[in-house]
C-alpha cells in the first residue's frame, strides 16, 4: 500500500525541499507522485535533457525510504515546442488553435507531438531505468479533460479520413451505403472530400458522427498504448498507470479501452470542487469510484484526494472537519488500495493558487495536515484486506458507441444517460449491496444481475452474452432505447425493438414517445405488482407483449393497451423490460422484486450511512461510513459527524 502526496518540488524554493521532505515523512507517507508538469524543467532547449533536478529530488526522497510516482511530463508542452511546431497545438471547432498557457493544448494526432513525445519519455527512461525507488510510472495526465479529447485541425481531418478509409478497405461506396449519404444527397467520391463534424446547418449523418466519436477514442487510446510501450521496452516489468479525470461517460474516448494497455487504472477524487455550493450526494461519489473499478474490474488507486477546498477560478465549498479524511474512507472501502493527496501544499502562483492542499500557502500544520496523517496511521493497519478484490453480484453496463450515439441524438431533453445509470447504483448504494460499472465487452460470468440502461446500439456479440447469463440463472434488466440501432447508428429495416432480442424479451415496441416536464403519466400494475401505483417520465416506450408477463401498464387514455413493464422467464433466470423511465417508488418496487428472485445480499443501515466489507475469512472487516454531518446510529455503536469506524466483519 502506498500513502503518499502529490508534490510539485519544482514550484518552490530548493531550500524547502529538506523540511518538505520531513514533513511528507510526519505526515505518515511512504510515497510521493512527481514530474507530471515537468517537461521544461528536464528539456530547457530542443535536444537539452537535463534530470538533475530530479535526480536531487529522488535522492533525498530515498534518503528517507520515499518510493517515487514518476509521471511522463506531455500533458504540458514547452513554449518553445508550440513556438516551433504551432501545428502541434489543437483547434476549437471554428478552426482557431488552442493558444500555449492552458494544459492539455496538444493535439492527439500530431506527428511532431508524437516526435518530441518519444524523445522525453525515452530519455526519462533510460535515465531512470535502473531505478529502484520508481515503484510505478504515470502517463501524461487526465486524458480527455476540459474538452482536451476534441480537435478539428487539419491533422485530425486527415487521420478521421484514414480512418475511415481503413475501416471500409478503400471502398467508399460501402461507406456511402453504410452512411446512407443519398439522403440529402451526401454521396462521396472520394475519402479526402469527407468532413469533420463540425457545425454546419441542421445537423450532420449520425452514422458519421459515431465513427468521429470513435476516432476521438482511438486517437487517445493509440497515444497511450504509444507510451506505455515505450516505457516497458525500456524497462521491461515497468508498472504503468494513468489517472483518470472523473465524468468518464461524457468523455469522447473510452477510458475502458485506454485501460487496456495499463497495468492498473488511477483516479483524481474530487467529491466537490469551485463553484458547487455542496459536494456530490455520497452515493454518486460511490458511483465514480465503482466505474473506476470497472475500468480494468480490479483494484485501483487514487493519486489525487482532495483535503481543502477546490477551484481555479472559482473557490467551492469547503470540506467540514473530517469530511474529506471520510472520503478518503470511502474511496479505499470502494476498491483504492494505494493513495495519494492533492497536494501537499497549496500553490502561491500559477492557476491553481485555489486548489487547496494539505498543507495552505503561510506553511502552517493545521487541522488538514493532521487529519491525513490519522488516516495514514489508521488505514495502513488494512492494506492486507484492502488488496482483496470486491466481488460484486450486480453490474451497471455501459456502451461507449451507445453513450455517444446519444450524444449524436439525445432524442429527449430530459433524457441524461449517466443520470439514468446513477438512479440504478443508487438502489444498490443504499442497501449496500456490492455493484460494478463495467463497460459491455467484459465478462458477466459471475454476476447475478445486470442492468443495461439505454443501450441503444445493438451488438451482437453483446447481446449471445445477455442470452447466455439469463439461461444460466441471471436477471436482465433492459431499458426503454435498449438495442435500437446497428452499428453504424441507423436504424434496422425489418426488425422489430429490441432490435434481435424481441423473442429474449417477449415483447416489441410498437410505439415510442419523448416526454418533457410536466408531462409525467400514470402507471398501473398488474400481475406480480398488482396494486402498485405510480409515474412514468422522460420516455416511453409502448410494449406489445407476445409471451413475457405484464408487470405495469400505462394508465392513460390512449395507451392503457400497451405494457410499459415486462418480466419474462428465460431457462434458468429472467429478462425485464422497463419501458419507461420510473420514479424513484416505482423503480425501488421493480428492483427489490429482482434483488429477492436473485437472493441479493443487502445490510440495512440509517440513510447516509455506508457499509462496505472487504477482505476474507477471518481477517474481514466491515467499514461503516458516516457521510451525514451529524451523529447516528448502527447497531448500537455511535458514529460522530463523518466518522470511519472500522471492525471485524460480523460484529
Amino acid at each position: 500500500m502506498f500513502l503518499g502526496v502529490d508534490y510539485y518540488p519544482e514550484q518552490w524554493p530548493s531550500d524547502l525541499l529538506e523540511e518538505d521532505l520531513d514533513n511528507i515523512c510526519e505526515l505518515g507517507c511512504n510515497a510521493i507522485r512527481i514530474a507530471e508538469f515537468g517537461w521544461h524543467r528536464m528539456e530547457k532547449e530542443e535536444g537539452k535533457f537535463d534530470f538533475s533536478f530530479y535526480d536531487h529530488v529522488i535522492k533525498r526522497a530515498k534518503a528517507r525510504g520515499l518510493s517515487i510516482v514518476m509521471g511522463t511530463p506531455t500533458a504540458t508542452i514547452p513554449a518553445w515546442l508550440a513556438k516551433k511546431h504551432l501545428s502541434i497545438l489543437s483547434e476549437f471547432e471554428d478552426g482557431s488553435k488552442r493558444v500555449f498557457g492552458g494544459r492539455h493544448v496538444y493535439c492527439f494526432n500530431s506527428k511532431e507531438m508524437y516526435t518530441y513525445s518519444q524523445r522525453i519519455i525515452r530519455a526519462l527512461a533510460e535515465h531512470y531505468k535502473n531505478e529502484p525507488a520508481i515503484v510505478a510510472w504515470q502517463i501524461d495526465n487526465e486524458f480527455g479533460h476540459e474538452d482536451s479529447d476534441i480537435c478539428y485541425c487539419s491533422q485530425c481531418r486527415e487521420g478521421f479520413q484514414n480512418y475511415l478509409r481503413e475501416k471500409f478497405h478503400g471502398d467508399i461506396q460501402a461507406l456511402n451505403e453504410t452512411y446512407g449519404t443519398t439522403f440529402w444527397s451526401q454521396e462521396y467520391n472520394e475519402f479526402d472530400e469527407i468532413p469533420l463534424p463540425a457545425r454546419t446547418i441542421t445537423t450532420h449523418n449520425p452514422a458519421l458522427r459515431l465513427d468521429w466519436e470513435r476516432f476521438r477514442s482511438e486517437s487517445i487510446v493509440r497515444f497511450t498504448a504509444f507510451q506505455s510501450d515505450l516505457i516497458k521496452e525500456i524497462i521491461p516489468g515497468a508498472v504503468v498507470m494513468h489517472d483518470f479525470p472523473g465524468g468518464g461517460l461524457g468523455k469522447h474516448v473510452d477510458y475502458s479501452q485506454v485501460s487496456k494497455c495499463l497495468a492498473f487504472a488511477a483516479y483524481n477524487n474530487y467529491p466537490v470542487w469551485g463553484g458547487q455550493r455542496e459536494p456530490l450526494p455520497p452515493h454518486e461519489i460511490a458511483f465514480g469510484l465503482d466505474y473506476i473499478r470497472g475500468l480494468k474490474r480490479q483494484n485501483f488507486w487514487i493519486t489525487e484526494a482532495i483535503m481543502g477546498a477546490q477551484g481555479h477560478d472559482i473557490t467551492g465549498f469547503s470540506p467540514r472537519p473530517n469530511q474529506a479524511k471520510m472520503w478518503a474512507y470511502q474511496g479505499m472501502a470502494r476498491g483504492c488500495e494505494s493513495m495519494f493527496f492533492f497536494r501537499y501544499r497549496g500553490a502561491t502562483k500559477g492557476a491553481e493558487q485555489f486548489c487547496y492542499g494539505v498543507l495552505d500557502a503561510d506553511n502552517v500544520k493545521r487541522r488538514k495536515f493532521y487529519e491525513v496523517q490519522s488516516f495514514f496511521q489508521d488505514i495502513k493497519n488494512y492494506a492486507s484486506q484492502l488488496k482483496t478484490p470486491i466481488v460484486s453480484q450486480a453490474a451497471i453496463v455501459y456502451d461507449y458507441d451507445s453513450l455517444a450515439a446519444f450524444r449524436i441524438q439525445r432524442q429527449s431533453v430530459l433524457l441524461d444517460c449517466e443520470g439514468e445509470m446513477k438512479k440504478y447504483h443508487k438502489f444498490f448504494y443504499e442497501r449496500n449491496i456490492p455493484v460494478d460499472v463495467i463497460p459491455a465487452d467484459s465478462d458477466f460470468s459471475g454476476y447475478r444481475v445486470l442492468i443495461l440502461p439505454q443501450m441503444i446500439i445493438a451488438k451482437p456479440e453483446v447481446q449471445a452474452k445477455l442470452r447466455k447469463f439469463a439461461e444460466n440463472g441471471g436477471t436482465v434488466v433492459l431499458t426503454y432505447r435498449d438495442f435500437v440501432k446497428d452499428s453504424n447508428n441507423n436504424l434496422v429495416l425489418g426488425k422489430k425493438i429490441p432490435v434481435d432480442l424481441d423473442d429474449f424479451a417477449g415483447v416489441c415496441v410498437a410505439e415510442t414517445e419523448s416526454l418533457q416536464q410536466g408531462q409525467e403519466f400514470p402507471l398501473v400494475g398488474a400481475g406480480g405488482l398488482a396494486g402498485v401505483q405510480g409515474q412514468g417520465g422522460i420516455f416511453r416506450d409502448m410494449l406489445q407483449v407476445t409471451d413475457a408477463e405484464v408487470l405495469m401498464r400505462y394508465g392513460d387514455a390512449f395507451y392503457g393497451d400497451f405494457a410499459a413493464v415486462t418480466r419474462k422467464k428465460q431457462k434458468n433466470g429472467f429478462v425485464y423490460y422497463l419501458g419507461c423511465g420510473l420514479e424513484e417508488g416505482v423503480l425501488t418496487t421493480v428492483l427489490e422484486q429482482i434483488g429477492a428472485e436473485q437472493h441479493l445480499d443487502t445490510e440495512k443501515s440509517a440513510p447516509g450511512v455506508e457499509v462496505v466489507c472487504r477482505g476474507e475469512g477471518e481477517d474481514r472487516i466491515c467499514m461503516v461510513i458516516n457521510h451525514n454531518p451529524c451523529q447516528v446510529e448502527y447497531r448500537g455503536m455511535s458514529l460522530a459527524p463523518f466518522q470511519c469506524s472500522i471492525r471485524p466483519a460480523g460484529k
